[in-house]
């Protein structure tokens, strides 16, 4: 079965390494719902690469003709230290350091443009500049970088291929010492191959790409400045601002204590009278009873005294009458 086409694949290691997880599902999903079961399972078996192996994907990706420069450029390298080349080897030694910092700035301005990358304060550069280097060294993860198909992040101790018995150190001295040694048959020659012009052009290439990442490294630092300084104006406006805001909250609650303080002195002299009133109400109310009690009692008096009034009046009567009769 024709599997997973390469599109597919390079666009899922496009995706930063959070959302690559879900992507790969849905993708899965896609091939099973349109029934190729071998290119769901080829999908399932993809794994997600770390921060660092999708950096470098993504510019294996987005900017192909760089990571070509430094295969090319690592092949020149290799060929160099197999055939102990100590003046081309420091040469393109020093091409390799270039060519690695030109790379690191284009992976961090590749992860910039990302919508969903990591911060810039969090991309695990080391790992990338220490992958780079392994590629100039190792064939196999020069290949990995090419692809886009990388995993997780290499490193690699020193440089060259050629078995230990023929690894020397490169010094200084490395001209006078070609002199002293004994000049080889011409036939030792075949095989070793020369710098050719293609190397020279992926030198060339990677001169012209630091050059390039170097312009757009200053400018991008140019560009963060600008922002930063429109940030820090800002910052400070709004510092200002608060500040005065402060000022005048703080001025606000100093008012309101006051206000405060003299509403409360207000409510203790209120409750002082509240409770000499509430004395006052009770006394009268005791008095008011009391009051109410002398005057039921007056009344009944004075009822009595009116009833013995009538009754002497009456019997005064009755007497002036039998009186009158007698007569």
């Amino acid at each position: 079965m024709p599997g997973p086409s390469a599109e597919l694949v390079q666009q899922l290691y496009r995706i930063p390494p959070d959302r690559f997880v879900a992507a790969r599902d849905a993708a899965v999903a896609d091939a099973r719902r349109a029934g190729d079961p071998g290119t769901a399972r080829q999908l399932a078996r993809l794994r997600r690469p770390t921060v660092a192996a999708w950096l470098v994907n993504l510019l294996a990706i987005r900017r192909p003709e760089l990571v070509t420069d430094l295969v090319q450029l690592a092949d020149a390298l290799r060929a160099a230290q197999r055939e102990l080349r100590g003046p081309r080897l420091r040469e393109l030694s020093a091409q390799r350091r270039a060519v690695v910092a030109a790379l690191v700035a284009e992976i961090r301005k590749l992860a910039a443009a990302e919508p969903d990358a990591p911060p810039a304060g969090r991309l695990p550069l080391a790992e990338v500049e220490a992958t780079l280097n392994a590629a100039f060294s190792d064939v196999e993860v020069a290949e990995q970088v090419r692809a886009g198909r990388l995993l997780r992040a290499a490193s690699y101790a020193g440089f060259g291929e050629v078995p230990r018995p023929q690894l020397r150190l490169v010094t200084g001295d490395d001209e006078e010492l070609a002199e002293e040694r004994p000049a080889r048959r011409p036939g030792s020659q075949r095989g070793r191959p020369e710098a050719t012009p293609r190397t020279d052009r992926a030198a060339e290439r990677a001169e012209q790409a630091e050059r390039t990442a170097q312009r757009a490294a200053r400018a991008e630092r140019a560009r963060q400045r600008r922002a930063l300084d429109r940030e820090l104006a800002l910052a400070q406006a709004d510092q200002e601002r608060a500040e005065a805001e402060l000022t005048e909250a703080t001025g606000q609650e100093r008012d309101g204590v006051s206000v405060l303080d003299r509403i409360e002195a207000e409510l203790a002299e209120l409750e002082r009278r509240r409770a000499v009133a509430e004395q006052d109400l009770s006394r009268a109310k005791l008095a008011r009873r009391a009051a109410e009690r002398a005057v039921t009692v007056a009344r009944r008096r004075a009822g009595e005294v009116e009833a013995a009034v009538e009754a002497l009046a009456a019997e005064e009567g009755d007497a002036d009458t039998g009186g009158g009769a007698a007569d």
